[in-house]
Formats: structure tokens, sequence, C-alpha cells
């Protein structure tokens, strides 16, 4: 089936018990186990969940995996991935990947042993030459967030597997409905369940696939002992949220790519960051490992004044922290998503105070370019 398809049809489209076209949400805490004689698949729902099963079991389909889990949040999945680590363990990870990976791979997990390289990812050769002896794994998000830089997720699969190493992905803003990492050869794929895949701005969630069963215990037993879980009703939103995934991101993908088009002209605009460009560095190696361009894109104004002045007079996109929502957000980095990271960081990176990240919703994107263009004016 086609991923539009599968988000509906995917095993769990009914419950087996009543017929219902909806997981029930089986709210509890505890499962009574029967005479102990026989052992049983739910005994405390910090272990295990059938609404969360059934997420679980979705996201491991959608992403072509062995396993899925499903925690409270993003970072709580990607911190879960991180500690199937050890101390004395290094790590690669792209240079520009999202704010919250950075400060708990720099802080965090640093302070008990877990050493850290950051690279620049779209150039592989500097992840080739940064593998050491202790290395275990390269971190890489493609497009990069926020400048939307294009990793070759291929070739860095290929170096990790050359040196045996293990590749996560965080694959956020592109969803299963665009890009599949673990077909390529990834061996975990993390999510913002909040982003696209819950989109609907009323959901905190996070997803991992595992590649093979082996690296899914491994995840599990992190899951079981943090016990950073979702509560079924949290859980119900985003299975809810997966149904409209595919219509959501095909209307989304259009408008990014109209917005940009028209930004790419106006006189205060001094750079638009998105791979449906024809300029787009990378765009070649994102064309042949995506299906689409995602619905998430950045611009540069040519001062400070202008950006923060744009923030405060749009009228259709709320300026805030997040995206992949219903409704547009316009974010300010250096002051929300990427704030932790050092000042000369950001800056050499090109995450300056100029730079502003736009997800578009569901609005007319006629009504959002002429809105855009009376913030900018």
């Amino acid at each position: 089936m086609n991923r539009g398809t599968l988000l509906i049809h995917n095993g769990h489209e009914s419950d087996p018990v009543t017929g219902a076209l909806g997981v029930p949400i089986v709210q509890t805490s505890t499962f009574d186990q029967g005479d102990l004689s026989q052992p049983v698949e739910f005994d405390y729902a910090r272990s295990g969940n059938p609404t969360r099963k059934a997420l679980e079991e979705t996201i491991a389909t959608l992403e072509s995996g062995e396993r899925g889990y499903a925690f409270g949040s993003g970072i709580a999945a990607i911190s879960s991935a991180l500690g199937i680590f050890a101390a004395g363990d290094h790590i690669v990870a792209a240079e520009d990947i999202y704010g919250g990976s950075w400060r708990i791979l720099n802080t965090f997990y640093r302070r008990w042993g877990l050493e850290l390289t950051v690279v620049d990812a779209s150039d592989t050769e500097q992840i080739r030459r940064a593998i050491k002896p202790n290395t275990k794994a390269i971190f890489l998000e493609t497009p990069s967030n926020p400048l939307m830089k294009i990793t070759d997720l291929a070739a860095c699969i290929g170096i990790a597997k050359e040196a045996g190493l293990i590749t996560i992905v965080d694959n956020t803003f592109m969803t299963p409905c665009r890009q599949r990492p673990i077909e390529l050869g990834a061996d975990i794929v993390v999510h913002s369940a909040t982003k696209f895949i819950g989109g609907h701005s009323d959901v905190i969630s996070g997803l991992a696939v595992t590649r093979t069963k082996e690296l899914g215990q491994r995840i599990y037993a992190v899951q079981n002992s943090f016990g950073a879980v979702p509560g079924p009703w949290d859980v119900w939103l985003v299975l809810r949220g997966i149904k409209t995934l595919k219509v959501r991101l095909d209307a989304q993908e259009r408008t990014a790519q109209y917005l940009c088009e028209r930004l790419l002209k106006h006189p205060k605009v001094e750079a638009v960051y998105y791979p449906g460009l024809a300029n787009h560095p990378g765009k070649k190696i994102h064309d042949a490992q995506s299906s689409g361009a995602g619905a998430v894109f950045s611009f540069k104004t040519k001062t400070a004044e202008q950006a923060i002045r744009f923030l405060g007079k749009v009228e259709l996109a709320a300026a805030a922290v997040s995206l992949g929502g219903v409704e547009t957000i316009a974010s300010y980095p250096v002051r929300m998503s990427h704030a932790s990271i050092p000042l000369a960081e950001r800056e050499r990176l090109g995450i300056t105070d100029t730079l502003i990240r736009i997800s578009p919703g569901l609005e007319d994107p006629e009504d959002l370019a002429a809105d855009f263009e009376q913030a900018l004016n």
C-alpha cells in the first residue's frame, strides 16, 4: 500500500472487540494478572498499555521498522535512544540538529561521560574523519533545523556500517510520508510526534523506531526504566493525527513552496532556505532520498529589526515554538528552539537574529502571502 492508505489501514483501523472505528483509550495504571499461572502481556501501564501498543505498532509499520516505542515527548524519545549508550562512548552528531538534541547531548549526557563531536553532516568526509575507536553512533537530522541543510543519508549510513556504528536519524520534519531512513539502512529513527504526526498543536509526544528486534529490546529497557511514557489519551490524539497526516502535509507543502517563491522576490528578504527551491544546496540528494520538500522553511531578513517587526506584525501566524500544526507558526530560533546554543556557535552555524522559521498551516496560501507582505512592509 502507498503511505496515504497505510496511515488508515495498518492493522489498527478498528477495535477487534467492538468494531469501533478507533483504538479504545485504555485508561488504567495497572492490570489484573489473574492467578499468575500464565504470563500476561500487560501488568503495569509504565511497561505497556494496549492503546500505546497500537501507536507503537503503527509507527513501526509506517517507518518500515521492526519495533516502535512511544514517549512523553520528542526529546524523551531522543534521550531514550541515546540512553542505550554508556559512559566513554563517543557520538558524532550533525552540528545543526534541533537545539534540544544538542542540549541533551552537550550537557546531560556529557556529564555522564558520553563524548560528543559535532560536524557539518552535509560533508560526509567530516563524519568519516570524526570517527574514533570509541565511536558508537552517528546522529543525523535532514533537512536540518532551522537552515534546512541536506545530509546524504545513504552515504552516511554506509560510513557507519563500515565502522560498525549505529545510525540515528531525526525524521520529524519529513515524517514517514516523505522520508524513511530505515529503508536506507538507518538503525533508529526518532520523531517529535508533537509536530506533523500529531498535527494539531494539542499533544506532546515522541516516537522511536528500530530496524531490528535487538535494538528494540535495548530501547524498551530504557523506556521501561526511565518511564518517560505518554498517557493513553495523548497516545489516542497522536493516532487520530496520523490518519490525516498525508492530506495535511500535501497542503502544507504546497503552501510552503508558494510562500518561498513569493519571499524570494521581496526586497527585505536576504535568503530563503527550502529544499523545494531549485537552487537549494543539496536538493539533488534530498530529492533522491525523499518524496517531497516537506513543510518547513526559513528565511532571513536584511536586518534584525525587520525580523522582530515581522514577528510582531504578522496576523495569521503565531509567533511561537513548535511546528507542524494546522495553524501557521513563525519561530525565532535565536530566542526559541536554539536559544541554548552559545551565541558564537549560533553565529558560526548561520543561526542569526535575522532568521525566521516558518511552519505553514492549513490557511489559504494567498491569505498567508498577503499577511507576510504587510508584516514585512
